[in-house]
């Protein structure tokens, strides 16, 4: 079973919550002498121990300053950012329009060489027209009640980047549960446009597209989608926020899911076969 994306970052922040209170406890000073010492109101440092308040680096630096370990500071500091960035709320990360987070992510993605992406919601970005990216980003905007609908603009500059796919030097493994087929994302026509696309996209020679069944026997439930890039970093898309993972044994874990998965779906004329089923059925 993978571990949940918002508690792992919330672990993350207990370990630099853990480390920071060993700390005061290891120069014998007691809450109240350490807020004292740090120049702020003990409740403070109780919630900073407890990690319901994640510390700013300055809060580091007086906290190592006033047990006597000023050294630590730097790898506290950086241990605690790397615990934030595993959390980001979509509020921050759409303030500036869906188009710029698109585009965020061409330069990563042009870095990145593997490319696995499970999905049990939608096609994967990668594979979207611009239909069906509009239909889904435009969702998204009207969700968050954005003050400026761009997803039309979103939608073109997801298809530039995923022009990728026809690019040297990346190979890209895609699995998508079968029901995703048939959830109704836009109109007919946006669906059928869509449908069609993965029967070309899919016969690409840098692409491997499974679709796992309805009816397969399983050794994984259906899982939140997720992306692995490399074995570096896996990105969680929630409802609240958009997770992105480090940590070694975590994204193993992912690793782990997602070749499971793998093994479950069907491929070449099998999968070809499950998207013109899902096309007729469009009527």
């Amino acid at each position: 079973m993978t571990t949940s994306p918002s508690s792992s970052a919330q672990a993350a922040r207990e370990v630099v919550a853990r480390r920071l209170r060993d700390l005061r406890k290891g120069a014998g000073l007691t809450v109240v002498e350490l807020a004292t010492g740090c120049g702020w109101h003990h409740a403070k440092t109780s919630r900073i121990e407890n990690a319901r308040t994640a510390p700013s680096a300055g809060d580091i630096r007086l906290w190592c300053r006033t047990v006597g370990v000023e050294g630590l500071a730097d790898d506290l500091i950086a241990q605690s950012l790397h615990a934030e960035s595993m959390y980001t709320e979509w509020r921050h990360q759409v303030r500036n329009g869906l188009k710029e987070l698109q585009d965020s992510a061409v330069g990563f993605f042009r870095r990145t060489e593997l490319f696995r992406v499970y999905s049990s919601s939608l096609v994967p970005g990668l594979l979207q027209t611009e239909g069906y990216a509009a239909a889904v980003l435009g969702m998204s905007a009207r969700f968050r009640d954005l003050p400026v609908d761009d997803s039309a603009e979103a939608a073109r500059a997801r298809v530039d980047r995923s022009r990728i796919i026809h690019e040297r030097g990346h190979r890209f493994v895609l699995l998508v549960e079968e029901a995703v087929l048939y959830y109704r994302i836009g109109d007919a026509d946006a669906m059928a446009a869509q449908l069609g696309h993965l029967l070309t996209a899919g016969a690409l020679p840098a692409v491997s597209l499974g679709i796992i069944p309805t009816t397969a026997q399983r050794e994984q439930w259906p899982r939140e989608t997720f992306h692995v890039y490399d074995d570096t970093l896996v990105s969680v898309e929630l409802v609240s926020a958009h997770v992105r993972i480090t940590q070694p044994s975590e994204i193993a874990l992912y690793a782990k899911a997602f070749e499971q998965m793998r093994q479950t779906a069907v491929y070449g004329s099998a999968a070809r076969a499950l998207v013109v089923k899902a096309i007729e059925a469009l009527g």
